[in-house]
């Protein structure tokens, strides 16, 4: 199967890196001036060794930034990532860019989505968390949109694997979320997610984080019961990803 799993740890075999992990920080007098950061771990196996912070990866603006990863197409990496542009309405887009370096993008960086339809503008006018599917000469990226309450889900962009990645025009946007809340099943709010493979490599899995409840006082950003899940995947005839719906948690289980 031609296919490539990514998440936000970038594994560079060279003599300099072996493991790189993006992740997004605040400062102390202000969390939410936030920006991503890098770590790096010299060592073979990313549960052993040291990590150690390699500092801000620099996009072409100072904003609010995080939600990076990373993938590979025909030889030249890129990186993907949410970041408020402060000149137009929105908190976040997403954005593509060339990487020169495990720590540096090159060259402009690109819009490639924006909350546009009405699913991604409850709350809060949100794409985010990117996660990058290869398959058959095809690229998907799935996203998590609108705040962080029930209404919080994914969406998917695709493009032709040969395309220019850095034209807008290449992506198409899905103009339903593809995976979203489940009452039937008590799942709220599923999103942020990223892939991976059971331990023989045969199940496809998604893995993401929900609430177990609809119901939130205040702001859901400030309600940290959001738990991770996993579940299996499918690919339709037609070469996409089928997600289908948040499996209910087993009988006893929050």
């Amino acid at each position: 199967m031609d296919m490539r799993w990514t998440d936000d740890l970038c594994v560079v075999r060279s003599r300099v890196y072996t493991h790189l992990d993006y992740f997004a920080a605040g400062t102390a007098e202000n969390v939410w001036d936030i920006r991503i950061h890098v770590l790096e771990n010299s060592s073979s196996n990313p549960l052993e060794g040291e990590w150690r912070e390699r500092g801000q990866l620099k996009t072409n603006w100072e904003s609010f930034a995080l939600d990076a990863t990373t993938f590979e197409l025909r030889g030249t990496r890129y990186l993907a990532w949410a970041q408020k542009d402060p000149k137009i309405r929105g908190n976040t887009n997403l954005y593509l860019a060339r990487m020169d370096s495990p720590t540096s993008i090159t060259g402009a960086q690109v819009m490639i989505s924006r909350p546009e339809f009405d699913w991604e503008q409850v709350r809060y006018w949100v794409n985010e968390g990117p996660a990058v599917l290869i398959r058959h000469g095809r690229i998907f990226m799935t996203y998590s949109a609108a705040g962080t309450g029930a209404e919080y889900c994914l969406g998917l962009l695709t493009a032709d694997a040969n395309a220019d990645l850095l034209d807008p025009k290449s992506w198409t946007k899905s103009p339903r979320p593809v995976f979203q809340t489940s009452e039937a099943h008590g799942v709220f709010g599923p999103g942020h997610n990223s892939f991976t493979t059971s331990a023989d490599g045969r199940t496809l899995l998604l893995v993401y984080h929900a609430r177990s409840y609809r119901d939130i006082a205040g702001d859901p950003l400030h309600d940290p019961n959001r738990h991770t899940r996993v579940q299996p995947f499918m690919w339709r005839a037609d070469g996409t990803p089928e997600f289908g719906v948040p499996v209910a948690n087993a009988a006893g289980r929050r």
